[in-house]
């Protein structure tokens, strides 16, 4: 691929890879940076590119890796304190989502964001990840369960 092709594909791709990555890492200077980072190892890595992967695919893969990356290199976050049952809010405050999303592990977290936020179908997430589309259906599905569980639902 050359550098004016790469360059239309990064700006065509960069807010969807920015909504990604914000999801995931929920800082925006880190979701830049992770944004920024992917492509920098895309560009470097063009030439390797094989036409039978979408572009958007390749794109989310180097993405999704390091965002994996820095989500590794962080410190665990604190569980949050168990909630006393009885009432449950009428919608879900953006915390109380952030809170329960930190109990999702990554690999489903990435799945749920490349596919209720980017809207990527199981065969592309498939793809991306590099696993079976049963695992892809088996991740999202214990990514909503936990969550479900978190948020008292």
């Amino acid at each position: 691929m050359d550098e004016a092709t790469f360059t239309r594909h990064a700006e065509a791709y960069a807010g969807r890879l920015y909504a990604v990555a914000y999801r995931l890492l929920r800082n925006r200077a880190d979701a830049e940076d992770a944004v920024q980072r992917a492509l920098l190892k895309a560009f470097a890595a063009r030439a390797s590119y094989a036409p039978q992967w979408a572009v958007s695919t390749w794109l989310y893969r180097v993405l999704s890796n390091v965002c994996i990356d820095e989500l590794r290199r962080r410190r665990p976050p604190p569980e949050p304190p168990p909630t006393g049952g009885g009432h449950h809010a009428p919608r879900v405050e953006p915390m109380d989502l952030a809170r329960a999303l930190d109990r999702v592990p990554r690999e489903a977290r990435l799945l749920l964001a490349l596919h209720y936020v980017n809207g990527l179908s199981y065969r592309e997430l498939a793809k991306i990840r590099g696993i079976s589309v049963n695992t892809v259906k088996s991740q999202l599905a214990r990514g909503k369960t936990i969550l479900r569980k978190a948020l008292g639902d």
